[in-house]
This record gives C-alpha cells, sequence and structure tokens, in this order.
C-alpha cells in the first residue's frame, strides 16, 4: 500500500470490533460512529477496543486497509479470469459494488472525513487512490489515457453511490471503450 501503515494484531475480540466498525463506519461515516457504540455493536467493552487498536483512529485505518486488501484481491482475481484490459476493471467495479458498496466508494466518503494527510489512515485512502491509477496507466499503456480512465472510474463510484442514475458503471464502461478506440487498444 505505499507508506508502511501500522496494523494491529487480530485476536477474536478484535475481529469483532473490526466487523461491527465496518458496517458501522460504511454505513454511517466515521465521526458519526462513536467508540461506545463499536463496543456495543461488537459486545466488548471500550477497554478492549483501546487494548487492541490504541486508538479509534487505529480502527480505522484498519477497516480501510481491510477493505483496501479485499478490493485489491477482488480486482486482480477479475482481472486474471477476465480478458486482460481496462474494461475489465469497470466490470469488477460494477460487481463490487453491487455486493460491497451501495454508498459508493469507502475510500472516497473517508475521505470526504478525513483530509488531514497527517491522520493515519489518510495514507491507506491515498495508497489505495494512487494504486488504482498506477493500474489504470499500466492497463492503457498511457499515463495521459490512464488518468482520463481512473476519472471515467472515480466519477461512476461517486454517481453509484449518490444514485444520479442508473449503471454509472457501464457509462464509464463504454466511455472507456470509445476512448481506447472502440475497444481495438487494449480493451
Amino acid at each position: 500500500m505505499g507508506e508502511k501503515v501500522e496494523r494491529v494484531r487480530m485476536t477474536p475480540a478484535a475481529r469483532r470490533v473490526l466487523e461491527a466498525a465496518e458496517r458501522l463506519f460504511y454505513a454511517h461515516g466515521i465521526h458519526a460512529v462513536g467508540v461506545d457504540l463499536i463496543a456495543a455493536e461488537a459486545g466488548v467493552t471500550k477497554k478492549t477496543i483501546y487494548d487492541r487498536f490504541g486508538s479509534k483512529e487505529q480502527v480505522v485505518v484498519e477497516y480501510l486497509a481491510g477493505r483496501d486488501e479485499r478490493w485489491r484481491a477482488f480486482l486482480d482475481a477479475c482481472l486474471e479470469q477476465a480478458e486482460p484490459g481496462v474494461l475489465a476493471v469497470f466490470d469488477a467495479s460494477r460487481e463490487w459494488a453491487g455486493e460491497h458498496g451501495a454508498k459508493g466508494c469507502a475510500m472516497i466518503n473517508a475521505h470526504a472525513e478525513i483530509s488531514d494527510p497527517g491522520h493515519p489512515a489518510y495514507a491507506v485512502i491515498a495508497a489505495q487512490k494512487a494504486w488504482m491509477l498506477e493500474l489504470f496507466v499500466r492497463l492503457a499503456g498511457e499515463e495521459g489515457v490512464g488518468r482520463v480512465l481512473m476519472l471515467l472510474h472515480e466519477g461512476a463510484l461517486v454517481a453509484h453511490g449518490m444514485g444520479v442514475f442508473p449503471d454509472p458503471f457501464g457509462v464509464a464502461r463504454e466511455q472507456a471503450r470509445e476512448l481506447l478506440g472502440g475497444g481495438v487498444r487494449r480493451s
């Protein structure tokens, strides 16, 4: 994930905390969810959270890092199964969003709340987006095209999360196909 991020060793209680925090943070926002609510949902005490994670900020780091790891593994598997190329990223994102992303991209949502580069979770957010840009540039074979593809992808994530219009990933995929020359280049 680029910059080294401190991670927590997961005990059964820490896993319960993280599972509860993931549901709550994604559904309600990071700032709206307090340690008391996480503890209650996880069936642990606040002391357990602080003993395992040290701070709410570290719970946020674990939430975002875990989600990023799962997304990367999912996308890698999709790219291995599909004909390799940019369009497969849009297809994978549509599938992921259908299963895990009714409220849009967890990283974009987190960045709306955490824009301070000094926050420990900021590095996770920035690294995930840098990784996506590198992926698009590599798949497109050209930096400028990769940047445009990332903009299409990120726009689809936001439009999906906000319910702006039906199938934003399909619209973005079609625009990507056109950008790449009707599927002739690196599609």
